[in-house]
């Protein structure tokens, strides 16, 4: 079972092992490049003169110029790929795995032998889901090590950032750490899954790919926020206003005051009456005519606050281990069923 299953997967080891060749010599001779950038900038002894902000936004402003190489192309690349190997291995690598077995009939050949369903089952996922769990590692292990330079002077520069996405922020978060590897395992097994409910290769992975986005849309929206409670700053609104509108008609108001923490993944950053209600206004004429000055002047007789609810970036490694945990869980469920279901249904 072993070698027959290697027979039918070597074609896509080999696919992604020559696609993780390449991509560890660019990034390899690439990331030794840019972490003496990042030393000659002066970064790593910055806290010592206290102006971390300032060289990282150097540092930043020759990436994004291109003066020093494609370092912003690679990162933004660099991303895209990380975000895509766990929903090609879904699609790929499990929608087609059982899928194909049901369409050819090649499952009434392997039946007919001493392997019982559940060896033959158990065998496929271990050694692919090996592969997977591999490929995903190695491909975030590499980027997430090549990133690492940018990632710190992004958490340096803060607002002044031209890449402006910290390691916690939603559209970077799963291009990191050991998230991949989770999402990966999910992918695979969710693929492996709609192969066995739904028996054909492409109407599979097109239920694959509609699932797995799906599943990443909701997770990123409505569960990793809440993952951990989020930690709250209040503090009285100050006279610096990072923006200030008043919609006609109606006069309703929207202030929002300045915030930073390096690292920090912002959930809301709202201004609040006294009495802790979000406040909307109405503005009154020093607002609605052209002295900011003077609104700003009313303003201070508000006595608003302003309230931050975030996710300090101490807070990084905690939620790629909770996240990878519960997409792992996930998968081992998903293994489950398929198991459950091909022992209780006829299948040839």
């Amino acid at each position: 079972m072993i070698w027959l299953t290697w027979r039918q997967f070597r074609t896509q080891v080999i696919v992604a092992g020559a696609a993780l060749a390449a991509t560890a010599i660019t990034l390899l001779i690439t990331g030794i490049n840019l972490r003496h950038s990042y030393s000659s900038a002066g970064l790593p002894d910055c806290h010592a003169h206290g102006n971390c902000e300032q060289l990282a936004t150097s540092f930043l402003n020759e990436l994004h110029s291109g003066t020093k190489g494609p370092y912003d192309l690679i990162f933004i690349a660099s991303g895209i790929v990380l975000y895509a190997v766990p929903g090609l291995i879904g699609l790929f690598w499990g929608a087609p795995l059982l899928a194909r077995e049901f369409e050819t009939g090649t499952l009434r050949l392997v039946w007919n032998q001493s392997v019982s369903r559940n060896r033959w089952l158990g065998i496929k996922l271990g050694l692919i889901g090996l592969a997977a769990i591999a490929t995903a590692g190695l491909f975030s292990l590499l980027i997430t090590w090549w990133a690492g330079p940018i990632d710190q002077a992004v958490n340096y520069a803060g607002p002044t950032a031209l890449i402006g996405l910290n390691r916690l922020d939603p559209a970077l978060f799963g291009a990191r750490g050991i998230a991949p590897i989770g999402y990966s395992a999910f992918a695979l097994l969710l693929g492996i899954t709609a192969g066995v409910l739904i028996r054909r290769t492409i109407p599979a992975m097109a239920a694959t790919l509609a699932g797995f986005v799906g599943v990443q849309l909701v997770w990123v929206n409505w569960i990793r926020p809440h993952l951990i409670s989020p930690a709250v700053d209040r503090a009285p609104l100050t006279n610096s206003f990072a923006d200030l509108m008043v919609q006609q008609p109606g006069g309703q108001m929207t202030v929002t005051g300045p915030w930073h923490e390096a690292g920090a993944w912002v959930l809301s950053n709202q201004t609040v009456t006294a009495s802790g209600h979000v406040f909307t206004g109405p503005a009154t004429a020093p607002c609605l005519g052209n002295s900011i000055q003077a609104c700003v002047s009313w303003l201070d007789t508000k006595h608003l606050h302003q309230l931050v609810t975030y996710q300090p970036a101490t807070r990084f490694w905690a939620f790629q281990g909770l996240e990878s945990a519960s997409f792992v869980v996930l998968a081992v469920l998903l293994a489950w069923f398929c198991a459950w279901w091909m022992g209780r249904h006829r299948l040839a």
